[in-house]
């Protein structure tokens, strides 16, 4: 591992103190907001790892580390040698409670080991729960196993309620104890409320239309697609994917 560059992780420090999109939420049957009690492990839960240095060897893209109490995950990890000049790391990280995006360069080769005495394992996880229904601006999500129900405010899950149908089952991810971010299915399954009428000798090579499917969600769909068809669609891009 001395041949790797290492990461300072001490020097992010300052950038540790905006509050999380997902402060708050509560759990039925209370409809004020709560602090969640501190979820149980389980065997399937994603773990974060525990770091106090680490070097080149050890960051890879997607990886999740906690910093100074707060977790990351890597997005983008490059190691750069010029031609001319010492090689270098660059890295680009998301902090998962604020959301921002951080681009960090670090000088390959160098032997560093963080000052931070402070950084303990993360406790975050995974958790998958069903999406069962809207209560006004709250989205309330059941574990199925325990049927514990955690509520989502609308603001909290963003525009990510366009894919939301009831029944469909999404990741939570908690940290100490609080939801930090939502996972949908990459494929989702939804049916055309209102398209203009496919014409006649419509092929899928014949151009696109727009059509507003089940949930609100507005996506481009082939000529041929019309109201009453269930479609595909990828969550990440929101583009049609194929007729279901």
């Amino acid at each position: 591992m001395a041949d790797g560059a290492t990461f300072m992780l001490s020097s992010l420090s300052s950038i540790f103190t905006a509050s999380s999109p997902f402060s708050s939420y509560s759990r039925s049957p209370k409809l004020s907001y709560l602090p969640m009690r501190h979820f149980h492990r389980t065997p399937s839960s994603t773990r974060f790892l525990r770091i106090y240095a680490l070097s080149s060897n050890d960051i890879k893209v997607g990886i999740n580390i906690e910093v100074d109490g707060a977790p990351w995950r890597v997005l983008e990890f490059l190691h750069v040698k010029p031609g001319k000049g010492a090689a270098f790391v660059r890295t680009k990280m998301r902090n998962y409670i604020t959301g921002n995006t951080v681009e960090k360069t670090f000088r390959a080769g160098s032997s560093v080991i963080s000052r931070t005495a402070q950084l303990d394992e993360a406790n975050v996880f995974k958790e998958t729960k069903q999406f069962t229904y809207k209560e006004g601006a709250q989205f309330v999500f059941m574990d199925l196993n325990t049927f514990e129900e955690i509520r989502l405010l609308e603001s909290e899950v963003g525009d990510r309620k366009k894919w939301l149908k009831e029944g469909m089952d999404c990741n939570l991810l908690l940290w100490n104890g609080k939801v930090i971010d939502l996972e949908l299915p990459i494929t989702v399954k939804l049916s055309v409320a209102d398209v203009d009428p496919g014409l006649k000798g419509d092929t899928a090579q014949g151009g696109s239309k727009p059509a507003t499917l089940d949930t609100g969600a507005v996506v481009n769909v082939p000529l041929f697609v019309n109201v009453g068809d269930e479609i595909l669609v990828d969550t990440r891009t929101g583009q049609y994917m194929s007729r279901a």
